[in-house]
């Protein structure tokens, strides 16, 4: 579709007609222990990335990427470790040029602030999203989830949920798609190879 920005992940435009519409906010959801991080790290080969990193140093997010077996590209790393998350994002988004990824790995310590300082991070974000053209992929994992969850869902313009299940003695990784303000929704499970790189897995359904 005309004026999409492709994710650099092929499964996901051809399901979403060639990406994601410009000043789109994506909450992707995974369990913690999942390899969720391998989708975040293959964005960063579309274009331009900057990846906020809340929990773990920027050079222990620097060394994943480099030493990720996938196509990934060199994004600004930062880390947001002031005593004042939302502020601190605040600013470093409102730096973001024009037609770029935006990464918030992890949305957690974001969510657990303020509920009404957050929200307003949420709208603040948007307003940066459509002024830049850009996209923002917000890391949210499962299992011990903060009060303000609902609210990333919410302000969300797409939610990607990532499930591993295990099959007999193999993982498996379902992707889908509950939530597309975009455009066309996907309905059908995408089922992914999280080893070397992102893609469809055919060794028993076609995708």
């Amino acid at each position: 579709m005309v004026g999409r920005l492709d994710t650099g992940i092929n499964v996901l435009d051809r399901k979403l007609d060639g990406g994601l519409p410009p000043g789109c906010i994506v909450a992707f959801t995974a369990e913690p222990a999942s390899q969720s991080e391998l989708l975040l790290y293959e964005l960063t080969a579309a274009r331009g990335t900057l990846y906020l990193s809340t929990e773990r140093s920027d050079d222990a997010v620097r060394h994943a990427i480099e030493t990720s077996p996938s196509a990934v590209g060199s994004p600004t790393i930062r880390h947001v470790a002031s005593e004042s998350p939302i502020e601190e994002a605040t600013r470093l988004i409102g730096a973001l040029p024009d037609g770029a990824n935006l990464i918030v790995d992890t949305m957690d310590v974001l969510e657990r602030c303020n509920t009404e300082d957050y929200i307003a991070f949420l709208n603040e974000l948007k307003s940066q999203m459509l002024e830049t053209g850009s996209i923002a992929v917000l890391h949210c994992l499962k299992g011990d989830e903060p009060a303000n969850r609902s609210r990333t869902y919410h302000a969300a313009d797409a939610v990607f949920d990532l499930r591993t299940e295990i099959a007999g003695t193999e993982l498996e990784n379902h992707l889908t798609i509950p939530k597309f303000r975009g455009g066309s929704q996907p309905t059908d499970a995408i089922k992914l190879e999280l080893t070397e790189e992102v893609a469809i897995d055919t060794s028993r359904d076609i995708a």
